[in-house]
């Protein structure tokens, strides 16, 4: 389809050139350089059809959120700690009244009526229904429709044009050249660069995102301390990391963990695990938050649908100890699914509309007309988000767009600011993405690439991404772990998307300086300017897990986030006890040489992928495992010095 499609670019093209005047204080806003994967040019759009033009503004002061955020982060600043309420960052980032002026005087001018013009309730976007002719005289475009192999139509544009005077306002126009802005909910084919990449709204289903794998099941386990080289417990990990502490703030401390519907899990499976593992939790749950109709459901049950749940919570919840609630997220219905903005719509009022709001094809939509659908409101600000949250699900990068991406990046930016610590596993296949995926020339995910490809949100440089390592093949909890290098691979590399933060330059420097990979550089990011990751790693090998009540093996960096998770929350716990705040982002701090020690630094194994050995772990920060694995007391004491 390449031929058709570039002759129409062409004739597109020339026509605007010849609109002379037209164009004269016009400029390029954005333009698309090939169609996804799976969709094909069907036809031009009717001129008269109707389509919701949205304008996403610019938000006042956005461009300095990496600042504002290091400046309360960072353990030399003179605000740190100092963490800002909801109401300051509505305040901070609202764009200005000019920014709304501007770019509703120039719809007005090109004729549209003022009662057409819808203002957002945060003022992140105006909205516009137009015909299509009207949609392309304002921006000297065409629209299109796509057809995808599935049948399913999207309406895009190639390229599209704003005037000079309104472009530093506008962040971008949906529907336009966006592929992950479709007109029909459920409409497939994933979105951004991924055509064939489900919608980000199934990370729940089986199979989908980064999932925990499996050796199968164990029985006979003891649980001492010269087995952890063969099955991981809470002891083991306690040993690992130096995780001996009784919480006694629990009253003022929270942690959370966020699952996706139709992953859940079973409360006789927690029992299990407790009675065997941790006695403390004998009788006890999760205090679950329900968002957008989720519950731990039990029509489905299977090691696809319990496993990630079941591990998740009997780890998280051993190692805060029975004293500490641990907050369950269940996010989506049965029917519908969730994504991650759908938890964030729910911890974050001011996120609901920001920018335009949720993607339908992308995003749970509720209420759910489906059978069996949640029929309630849409949660939206309604839930206290915990001091520290993990999430053990990810996406590929380039399984969206880079707008999605830095709408959603801005978002943890924001929690961040406000004391939250935010989580996520780092993927389990190495260099490569979710089912070992790599990008073609186009960079979009193919079986036949060779392109490195990063997750996400693991690249957004506003989270902490956890890798994941293991205890050698007959060695002990007292010898150095190596990457995790059986079943999974710590995933880990560099962002095609994000630039590199302040706080990692020198760390990622001497990496790339004294370890440089021997890759061409048209198959990973070299430049040596883009955010890398892991930030850090834990165990994320032959955990035992109490599974549909039978007790298995299980590996990935999902188990390796909520472990870490743990250890932030008892580190919170002893600041609260003495009056002090939550850690909030953690990234300047660990970065910074003062922490450097507080690190158990991995220089053994590396994280295969994409026809190559992937990167090797260093000494000092690495791609594989970041700055290594926590020692909590050395955090503990350190943590505990600053104000």
């Amino acid at each position: 389809m390449r031929s058709p499609w570039r002759s129409l670019v062409a004739v597109s093209l020339a026509l605007l050139s010849s609109a002379g005047s037209l164009l004269a204080n016009y400029s390029v806003h954005e333009k698309r350089t090939h169609i996804p994967s799976g969709w094909a040019l069907n036809r031009r759009h009717n001129l008269t059809s109707t389509i919701p033009l949205r304008f996403a503004l610019k938000q006042k002061n956005i461009e300095d959120i990496g600042n504002y955020l290091y400046d309360v982060s960072h353990p030399k600043s003179p605000n740190y700690g100092k963490h800002w309420t909801a109401t300051e960052i509505v305040r901070t980032f609202v764009p200005s009244n000019e920014t709304v002026d501007i770019v509703r005087s120039w719809l007005i001018a090109s004729g549209i009526g003022r009662e057409r013009i819808s203002l957002g309730r945060t003022k992140g976007w105006i909205q516009v229904n137009v015909t299509v002719e009207e949609a392309e005289q304002l921006m000297n475009t065409e629209y299109n429709v796509y057809t995808h192999m599935s049948g399913k139509e999207h309406v895009a544009c190639e390229v599209y044009y704003l005037p000079q005077h309104v472009q530093p306002h506008v962040d971008f126009v949906t529907p336009s050249v966006h592929f992950d802005a479709k007109l029909t909910r459920r409409s497939g084919g994933g979105g951004g660069g991924g055509g064939s990449a489900p919608p980000a709204r199934d990370i729940g289903q089986p199979g989908v995102g980064n999932t925990p794998k499996t050796t199968g099941t164990v029985s006979g386990i003891i649980g001492e301390l010269e087995q952890c080289d063969k099955y991981i417990t809470p002891i083991c990990l306690r040993t690992l990391y130096d995780l001996f502490y009784d919480p006694v703030a629990t009253d003022k401390n929270s942690y959370g963990i966020v699952e996706y519907t139709p992953q859940a899990y079973l409360d006789s499976d927690l029992q299990m695990f407790a009675r065997n593992y941790s006695a403390d939790l004998i009788g006890k749950k999760p205090y679950l938050v329900s968002i957008d109709g989720g519950y731990a459901q039990t029509i489905h049950k299977n090691f696809s649908h319990n496993g990630e749940s079941d591990l998740d919570l009997q780890y998280g919840m051993s190692l805060v100890t029975g004293k500490q609630t641990l907050t369950l997220y269940q996010t989506g219905d049965l029917p519908e699914g969730a994504s991650f903005n759908d938890f964030l719509d729910a911890i974050d009022g001011s996120y609901c509309t920001f920018e335009g709001g949720d993607d339908p094809t992308q995003d749970g939509i509720y209420p759910d007309n489906l059978p069996g659908g949640y029929t309630g409101p849409k949660a939206c600000g309604t839930v206290k988000p915990a001091s520290v949250i993990s999430t053990s699900y990810g996406y590929n990068e380039a399984d969206l767009s880079p707008f999605y991406a830095g709408r959603q990046c801005a978002e943890y930016a924001k929690l961040g600011l406000m004391g939250i610590t935010i989580l996520y596993s780092s993927g389990d296949d190495g260099v490569a993405g979710i089912n070992g995926s790599c990008l073609n020339s186009s960079h979009i995910p193919s079986a036949d690439g060779h392109i490195f490809n990063p997750s996400f949100p693991g690249t957004c440089p506003y989270v902490t991404s956890v890798g994941a390592t293991m205890v050698k093949p007959n060695a002990t909890v007292f010898d150095p772990e190596t990457a995790c290098m059986e079943v999974i691979y710590s995933g880990g590399g560099f962002s095609n998307y994000f630039a590199m933060p302040e706080y990692q330059k020198n760390v990622v420097d001497h990496y790339l300086t004294n370890y440089r990979p021997d890759y061409p550089s048209t198959i990973w990011n070299s430049t040596g300017t883009s955010r890398a990751y892991p930030d850090i790693s834990a165990n994320g090998a032959n955990y035992v897990v109490a599974v549909d009540g039978e007790f298995h093996l299980i590996y990935g960096t999902s188990c390796s986030s909520p472990v870490v998770g743990a250890i932030f929350t008892m580190i919170n716990d002893a600041r609260l006890a003495l009056g002090k705040g939550p850690i909030g982002f953690i990234n300047p701090t660990i970065y910074s040489p003062e922490f450097a020690c507080t690190f158990n630094d991995i220089t053994e194994g590396s994280n295969p992928g994409c026809g190559t050995a992937g990167y090797n772990t260093a000494d000092g920060w690495d791609p594989v495992t970041g700055l290594g694995t926590p020692n909590f007391s050395k955090l503990f004491a350190l943590w505990l010095l600053l104000p």
